[in-house]
């Protein structure tokens, strides 16, 4: 096919052991740590899931230096599980979501946080405070049948060596099949689709010249350096 522009090129993120995941798409579920929720105002016993998203290119590689971004002064971290998709669908039954799963990596969630309270106080739209470039580090994938857990584990945030977040997969309010479930009544998930599934309590600013290591017990550390 001739194209009337150079096509993009594919986002993907290594697979340890080797081999490329390709990135069709960029989920995120918002306020599903309990703690979280209440320290962002929220009260979590009466709210459903709800999802924003990124673009394929917010991808940003482990080991990599982040630009800090524009229009700013309030960057802020959220470490994340997140689920990479081998199958979609509509509808799927949360018995079954687990199978759709190639594999799980850490993530960062970064955020433009001021932006995002502007967004909010003004009833706009988040897109600009979530889904702006570099804004979804994501380490290595880890296929499923090597993590064999999705449901409890440590995941904590280092900012120099300092802890900042620390929580257990456990405290999630939506289990990845429940989220995976959730979401796939409001768009049909495909192959390639990365799934944020939220961040525990503790979110807060990074400077630069940061270095940030995100660990969930089982998987691949993610590390990335905030630039200049």
């Amino acid at each position: 096919m001739a194209y009337v522009i150079p096509a993009p090129a594919q986002v993907t993120v290594p697979v340890e052991g080797g081999s490329e995941f390709p990135v069709r798409h960029v989920f995120c579920v918002g306020r599903n740590y309990a703690a979280h929720a209440r320290e962002m105002g929220a009260n979590p016993e009466r709210e459903a899931p709800f999802f924003f998203a990124k673009p394929a290119h917010a991808v940003l590689a482990h080991d990599t230096t982040m630009p800090y971004p524009s229009k700013t002064a309030s960057l802020h971290h959220e470490i994340e599980l997140v689920a990479a998709l081998a199958k979609g669908g509509r509808d799927i039954p949360a018995a079954q979501a687990l199978d759709h799963v190639f594999g799980y990596a850490v993530g960062l969630d970064m955020t433009r946080r001021d932006l995002q309270a502007e967004a909010k106080a003004a009833g706009r739209p988040w897109d600009m405070a979530k889904g702006f470039d570099h804004s979804a580090p994501i380490g290595p994938i880890l296929p499923a049948d090597r993590f064999g857990r999705a449901d409890h584990g440590a995941i904590w945030l280092k900012i120099n060596g300092e802890e900042r977040q620390r929580g257990d997969l456990a405290d999630m309010i939506w289990s990845v099949a429940e989220t995976i479930a959730a979401l796939s009544t409001l768009v049909e998930l495909a192959p390639g689709d990365l799934i944020f599934t939220g961040t525990p309590e503790g979110v807060g600013a990074v400077g630069k010249g940061d270095r940030l290591v995100g660990h969930i017990d089982g998987l691949p550390d993610l590390s990335i350096v905030i630039g200049h």
